[in-house]
């Protein structure tokens, strides 16, 4: 037996209390991130040596709050939460000066993903029962997904988590510790997956899983969202006509009128994430039932991918970063070697019957004909490829 962390993801229905709690340490921890990011840009300029999450830590809490009485309201929220937030912005410039990702940005109010930390201190902190979760500074709060997260009566841990608000709904992730004992190794055939814009994933024993952008409910989805949208971007201009002071009054109620409008664009979004997130976890499910030995897949550019202004939409909405991040965790669980290609091995231009390369093969060639006499689609002869593939590496 041996512990396994795993994260479960769910919606709460917090009281009117609970949910100015939540907004009050967001919106604190928002403010903590921007702050710490602008105090080392003074920092910078000055010629002062950059100051990391401890020692900005000491600074604000020893100095900058006795000297601004003002922001005590600081200190109102969890102290977990802020400090959290200090480290989720010293990471960001530790990536920055790693080379791994651009300067670290201000997180905007309703834009930024922000969320609300909680870790397990004590036996009383984080419980969790079958309707309720206890969260600490909140209390016990209602779950809507009842038996979801395991509880504590079981004997599960729950070590840590975050609340998370998102489209007028808010969510609890909770980190739990989950004894699983050793499973044998899997020992079917191996696997090779092939993921593309016009069929979300073909495998190599034949199956297809389709794209789910293709399908009619979200299809009536998306037009519903481009009439909402084009509902809200008339209301943003009827409120540049009402910035006199005659229709003061009148340019209130349509900022609320937008307020209200933006809730409605963002539960449709929501509402498509919702979707194609639920079919990438059935997708993954399905696969790793087979309990093949191994998975192959290629490592794909996406970000280089999205550059074209032609397949961006279709790229961005195919997931194909979730879909790898998740089948990797569920491949480390179930014990099967997940194979990553190399993104520049021609999985799409290899014959799979003599290995000869088709230089000259276009996107547009959908069926993989070669002067051998091998004839075959073009995403199964790639998924073959990769199935057979001698370079890689485990994921």
């Amino acid at each position: 037996m041996f512990l396994l962390l795993k994260t479960y993801k769910t919606e709460i229905d917090p009281t009117p209390k609970q949910k100015q709690k939540i907004n009050k340490t967001i919106g604190t921890c928002r403010y903590i991130y921007n702050f710490y990011l602008a105090h080392n840009k003074e920092l910078h300029e000055e010629g002062k040596p950059f100051q990391s999450a401890k020692t900005f830590s000491v600074w604000l809490n020893n100095e900058y709050l006795p000297a601004h009485p003002e922001c005590s309201w600081i200190k109102e929220v969890s102290s977990k939460s802020v400090k959290k937030a200090m480290e989720d912005a010293n990471t960001a410039f530790t990536r920055f000066f790693n080379g791994q990702s651009g300067f670290p940005r201000f997180k905007k109010k309703y834009k930024s993903d922000v969320k609300m930390y909680f870790v397990k201190n004590n036996e009383k902190d984080c419980q969790c029962e079958r309707h309720r979760i206890k969260i600490p500074t909140l209390g016990w709060v209602k779950l809507k997904e009842k038996g979801y997260i395991p509880t504590t009566r079981e004997g599960f841990v729950i070590r840590s988590g975050t609340v998370s608000r998102k489209a007028g709904s808010y969510y609890v992730t909770a980190v739990v510790d989950l004894p699983v004992s050793e499973k044998p190794a899997p020992v079917g055939d191996g696997l090779g997956i092939d993921l593309g814009i016009k069929e979300f994933a073909v495998l190599s024993d034949g199956t297809v899983k389709k794209n789910i952008n293709k399908t009619s409910r979200v299809r009536k989805l998306e037009k519903k969202l481009k009439r909402e949208q084009r509902c809200l971007s008339r209301k943003y201009e009827d409120l540049k006509k009402r910035k006199d002071k005659q229709n003061k009054q009148k340019g209130e109620a349509t900022r609320q009128n937008i307020q209200r409008q933006k809730l409605k664009v963002q539960k449709i979004h929501q509402k498509l994430d919702n979707i194609r997130s639920d079919y990438i976890n059935k997708c993954v499910s399905e696969i790793v039932k087979t309990k093949p030995s191994y998975i192959t897949i290629e490592n794909l550019n996406v970000s280089g991918m999205m550059k074209n202004r032609h397949l961006a939409k279709a790229v961005a909405s195919q997931k194909f970063y979730e879909f790898r991040a998740k089948l990797t965790a569920k491949c480390r669980e179930m014990g099967i070697e997940l194979r990553v290609v190399d993104r520049w091995y021609p999985s799409s231009k290899t014959c799979h019957a003599c290995s000869r390369i088709k230089k000259d093969l276009k996107l547009s060639d959908r069926e993989y004909v070669c002067e051998c006499g091998y004839h075959a689609d073009r995403d199964v002869n790639a998924s073959l490829n990769l199935r057979d593939a001698k370079a890689y590496v485990i994921a």
